[in-house]
Parts: C-alpha cells; sequence; structure tokens
C-alpha cells in the first residue's frame, strides 16, 4: 500500500520565488483578454435589465455597475486559490506580505489600490482639458513608471502590493 504523496511546500521567501516584472506584465496583459469578455457580459447584462438605449443613458451606473463585477472577479479568485485564470497560466499567486492566503478585506484594498495604473493619469484628461493624444501618452508612461517600481523592489513588488500588503510569487 502506497503512501498518498504530500503537497509540496513552498517556500515564499525564497528569492528566486518571485517573478520577473515581466512575467507579470505578461499575465496582465492576458487578463486583460479575459476581462474583455467579464465587461462584456456585465455591460449587456446591465443595459437589457434597465432597457438602456443609448450609451449616456445610466453612464455613471453603468461604470460603478463594470467596477463592481471586476472587483467581485478579482476578489473572488484572490481569495478562493490566490489565482486568476491568467495567474495559473504563468504559474502566479497572490498572497499577502507573510505568505499566506489573501482575507477578504486585504483582496478588496488591493483590488482598490489597483485603479492606481491607471486612474491618476485618466483623472488628469477632464481636469486639464487634456486631448486624447495627449491623454494616452500620459496613461502610457504612467504605466511604464508604475511598472518599473517592481524593479525597484527586493521581491519585485510593484507600489500596490507595497501598499495593500500583498505579494506576487511564482508557484
Amino acid at each position: 500500500m502506497s503512501q498518498p504523496l504530500a503537497p509540496p511546500t513552498l517556500s515564499v521567501d525564497a528569492p528566486s520565488i518571485a517573478p520577473t516584472v515581466r512575467r507579470r506584465l505578461a499575465a496582465l496583459f492576458y487578463e486583460a483578454v479575459i476581462l474583455f469578455g467579464v465587461v462584456f457580459i456585465a455591460g449587456y447584462l446591465f443595459s437589457t435589465l434597465t432597457q438602456q438605449r443609448n450609451g449616456l443613458t445610466h453612464h455613471n451606473l453603468l461604470a460603478g455597475w463594470i467596477g463592481l463585477v471586476v472587483g467581485v472577479y478579482f476578489v473572488w479568485f484572490w481569495t478562493h486559490s490566490g489565482q486568476t485564470l491568467p495567474m495559473k497560466t504563468w504559474r502566479l499567486r497572490v498572497v499577502a506580505a507573510d505568505g499566506a492566503p489573501l482575507s477578504t478585506g486585504r483582496a478588496i484594498v488591493r483590488y482598490v489600490l489597483a485603479w492606481l495604473w491607471f486612474l491618476p493619469p485618466l483623472a488628469l484628461h477632464p481636469l486639464l482639458g487634456l486631448r486624447l493624444p495627449q491623454t494616452l501618452l500620459i496613461v502610457g508612461l504612467w504605466f511604464v513608471l508604475w511598472a518599473a517600481t517592481g524593479r525597484f523592489d527586493s521581491q519585485r513588488r510593484f507600489l500596490h502590493d507595497r501598499l495593500a500588503g500583498t505579494r506576487v510569487i511564482g508557484v
């Protein structure tokens, strides 16, 4: 009779376990593909249930609804397995800074702080009356600067992970 194999233990303190910034960004772009479908279905559901016939009707409610749906998507996956489908594909897992699984509260904080990738430069568009090409340039520069924060951390954490007390590990 053979003994069942114990699951391998994972030392989250090992420096080699921290995934590269390139790998994390690849997973982020794959996540964008998955989110396209999630946002499409959420938008379709919203417009069907509210009988929305014009894109400007209830656009603030729609934005809030999509933000909520995307938040539920991330928080659920991060608290249940620590991985979304793209994170599984790229063999990544999000954990608390001490290596423990994420609590719901910490996952929500991480989700809200992750919006710092995009919201600050997008807020400049209406505030400064920028044209679209200028806004896209600022968003692109901000994205590169934000991604660079992962290179200056010993555990390769982006700024929102440091602020949320989380980190992404390779599995």
